[in-house]
């Protein structure tokens, strides 16, 4: 990086004292300890009136940010607009109109550049009503995200983020921090994203409108569950009330994702709308609804490390590395048509037959990535409620996440089934894949029925070991991960590179965010 670079702008104390440019470098922890003592002093910004400001740093990814900085803003007001993205020590501030290294690029947009959209890109945009005007009540209100920069898309700010909610904070409430909404919104995505693949089990193998009794009649989904026979038995060979728990766990995710939205919108801030993303198409099976979904099931990479991890004593934060019982790759979790399965397929103990085999392959697959995605979710709220300031928001992140770490331990217990007698040695005769027995040999490391967490290393080797979630820590159990670990799983195949953009962005703020206290 050059010098030019490292310059931040001319900052005039109103007394005696000056600052020349060089005073202040590219190390946001050094300007801050400066701006700290000079609170008053006066960015002399190049641009009289500059409504974004875009970041990308070293994971290559653009956050941009709708901010209105006028020539008299003080530098610490900017520092603290900039809330704790600032504070990574991969940000850096430029006055220009340059793009820095493509790494660490900063980019100043002027306000007439975002007529349409936010995107810096050059590329055909959407036009939106008012979006000015929209943008302007968004900037206003501090709301976190409303426009993000697409690298290689360029959408409207609309089709990012729901729309702006109407609700009113009450005077007794305080505004939520940058930080706060940012670990909110991602926790929305992620309960959207498990939201819509639940759904997809639910239509397949819930318990059905019968089956669940005048209790559940109410449901907003129970129209359109337990729609495939053979899945459904398939399933039930991991455990008979496997339709039941089911539809609970994708009556949890709807819950969990409407709470947060009306949350976020009780407070004056903007949810996560993930609706224009609703491309990838649905399974050709009875039972499935023909509608576009955000989710792929139909040919998935699923992570078993958690098998092996929950079962041994060491720690992924410890820098431990784990590898799975046995590997599944590209296999259907829920049936692909009924030319494959069809059903009318009695899947019955011991299992024989082409179609019988297939289908229950598929079962067992399902019951794995049900473990899968909810561990996920197990580690992913306890490393966003460590981050958490306002005390409502780490109520909600701590009960949540706890209602994760129920799903998990339920489907541990039914996915091991799959692998242990009378259903283990199950071969899906068109993948190939081998559901071992994993008792035969029983060993500390694969015996299905340990499901309840080992003792392990914890905060230091050289204490004591304890059971706990792990990972938790930002690096192995954060936003980012997250992400990446559903897109490894497959979870996204088919979807756009604007939403895989998005979701990063959302994943970075969250992980970026730092306790104000």
């Amino acid at each position: 990086m050059t010098s030019d670079h490292s310059r931040v702008g001319s900052c005039t104390a109103p007394g005696p004292r000056q600052f020349s440019d060089n005073q202040f470098t590219t190390d946001p922890y050094q300007n801050r300890a400066r701006l700290n003592l000079t609170p008053r002093n006066r960015i002399n910004a190049a641009a009289p009136d500059i409504k974004a400001y875009a970041i990308s740093y070293h994971l290559g990814i653009q956050t941009a940010r709708a901010l209105k900085w006028s020539k008299s803003a003080s530098f610490r007001e900017i520092f603290l607009d900039l809330g704790n993205i600032a504070r990574m020590p991969e940000f850096h501030i430029w006055q220009g109109y340059t793009k820095l290294s493509p790494d660490r690029s900063v980019e100043l947009v002027k306000k007439q550049n975002l007529s349409t959209t936010v995107s810096t890109e050059t590329t055909a945009t959407t036009p939106m009503e008012d979006l000015d005007s929209r943008w302007q009540r968004v900037v206003e209100r501090r709301s976190f995200l409303k426009g993000l920069g697409m690298a290689g898309a360029a959408l409207s700010a609309g089709t990012l983020l729901a729309a702006e909610g109407t609700a009113q904070t009450s005077s007794g409430e305080r505004r939520l921090s940058k930080g706060d909404v940012a670990l909110l919104q991602f926790a929305t995505w992620a309960e959207i994203v498990e939201s819509d693949l639940w759904i997809q089990y639910a239509e397949l193998g819930g318990v059905g409108p019968s089956g669940g009794g005048a209790a559940q009649a109410s449901e907003e989904f129970q129209g359109f569950i337990g729609g495939n026979p053979a899945y459904t038995l398939a399933l039930q060979n991991l455990d008979g009330d496997m339709p039941q728990y089911i539809t609970d766990n994708t009556d949890d995710e709807l819950s969990h994702a409407a709470f947060l939205t009306a949350f976020l919108k009780s407070r004056g801030e903007v949810p996560v709308d993930l609706e224009p993303f609703r491309t990838l198409p649905s399974s050709q099976a009875t039972g499935a609804r023909q509608i576009k979904r955000i989710t792929n099931l139909m040919n998935l990479n699923v992570d078993l490390s958690w098998y092996t991890r929950y079962r041994s004593g060491k720690n992924p934060d410890l820098g431990a590395a784990f590898k799975g019982p046995f590997v599944i790759t590209n296999q259907p979790a829920i049936p692909l048509n009924d030319t494959d399965t069809p059903p009318s397929t009695n899947p019955t103990i011991p299992i024989t037959g082409r179609d019988a085999e297939r289908i229950q392959a598929i079962a067992n697959t399902a019951g794995f990535h049900f473990a899968f995605i909810e561990q996920g979710g197990a580690s992913l709220y306890p490393t966003l409620a460590f981050k958490a300031t306002d005390p409502t928001v780490l109520r909600i992140l701590v009960s949540i996440g706890g209602i994760e770490i129920d799903h998990f331990g339920l489907w541990h217990d039914k996915g091991a089934n799959a692998v242990s007698q009378p259903l283990a040695g199950v071969v899906d005769p068109v993948t190939g894949l081998t559901f071992p027995d994993l008792n035969n040999p029983a060993t500390e490391i694969t015996q299905t029925n340990k499901i309840l967490p080992e003792p392990c290393n914890f905060i230091s080797k050289s204490l004591p070991r304890c059971s706990v979630i792990r990972p938790t820590s930002t690096k192995n159990g954060g936003a980012v991960a997250t992400v990446k670990a559903f897109t490894d799983d497959g979870l996204f195949i088919g979807q756009s590179g604007a939403f895989l953009e998005l979701s990063m962005q959302l994943a970075i703020a969250a992980d970026s965010v730092q306790r104000g206290f």
